[in-house]
């Protein structure tokens, strides 16, 4: 049964914790996504199985095209759809084919790199955990709040955020790059490569010592 003082994990680790391909796999995510720990993508790929195991299951009734079967995957496909992971026409099929990045994408800190508000996504992190990013009117500081399908065009900074200045260090460069002709010629996106990210860095670096000295006077 457990202690009642303290709550389950909601998932599931690795069986073996020594295996060199999976190893590899869960350092590469966690670069690519800027995570904390190993512990979040577990936590992705556990909700991923749970979802393959509820389309699987429906896989196998024997009819779902009328009565409670029908219904159950209706609910199912409506919300992996609302949550952003499929499509409208998607099927029962398409959620097999989901895989652990699907899911790391839909959290706050990956949408606020996918929609141009952060350099990367270690910086993306850093904007959510300091309070800088707004779901609506709401502030959210968790990195890995899930964002449905609705709310991805309600990201913004939050109202008392230095970043809603156009002229802030970072704005300037994230806009500079994107309207730079060199980079929509090689059709490379100015906010994914390393050197954008060194110079949104130091202009960063930059403008905290300008608002320190500010405050210091």
């Amino acid at each position: 049964m457990g202690e009642p003082k303290f709550s389950r994990p909601k998932f599931d680790t690795p069986s073996h914790p020594w295996k060199a391909g999976r190893i590899e796999e869960e350092h590469a995510i966690k670069a690519n996504h800027g995570l904390k720990n190993m512990r979040e993508i577990w936590k992705a790929k556990s909700q991923l199985r749970r979802h393959r195991r509820q389309a699987m299951r429906l896989i196998g009734t024997v009819d779902t095209t009328e009565g409670h079967g029908k219904r159950e995957m209706d609910d199912l496909l409506h919300s992996l759809y609302k949550k952003g992971l499929i499509e409208s026409n998607a099927s029962l099929d398409d959620i097999l084919s989901l895989g652990t990045e699907e899911i790391l994408s839909r959290r706050l800190q990956a949408q606020v790199y996918y929609k141009g508000l952060a350099c990367s996504m270690k910086q993306a992190r850093q904007l959510v955990t300091h309070g800088q990013i707004c779901v609506g009117e709401q502030k959210v500081s968790i990195p890995s709040y899930p964002v449905s399908r609705d709310e991805e065009g309600d990201l913004r900074y939050h109202p008392s955020s230095p970043l809603n200045n156009p002229e802030h260090a970072i704005r300037k460069a994230i806009e500079g790059r994107r309207e730079s002709a060199e980079y929509e010629e090689e059709e490379v996106d100015p906010v994914a490569t390393p050197e954008f990210a060194e110079e949104v860095q130091a202009a960063g670096e930059a403008a905290n010592a300008e608002q320190a000295e500010g405050g210091a006077e």
